[in-house]
């Protein structure tokens, strides 16, 4: 559906619930698409969000290398006699 945005401004929260049940609401400036009302997606709950992110932390354990600590990463960017190497 595309409105003007004049004519939208007397029936936002229909056009709100419009969105929301997805349908597509566009509203127009002097017959030019301006703005899409879309809804917003649901935000996750807590065990949601907990569940992705213990996935993301095994995936980076997995692609993890062994290697210097911060101790000693000078190591390989020295040489032996304290110059770039």
């Amino acid at each position: 559906m595309h409105i003007s945005v004049s004519e939208a401004k007397g029936q936002l929260t229909e056009l709100v619930r419009r969105a929301e049940a997805g349908d597509e609401v566009v509203l127009t400036r002097h017959g030019h698409a301006a703005v899409r009302l879309v809804p917003v997606k649901p935000v996750q709950d807590r065990a949601s969000r907990r569940a992705l992110m213990e996935g993301v932390r095994r995936a980076a354990v997995a692609k993890a290398r062994a290697g210097a600590d911060a101790a000693h990463s000078q190591d390989f960017l020295y040489g032996d006699e304290g110059l770039p190497g």
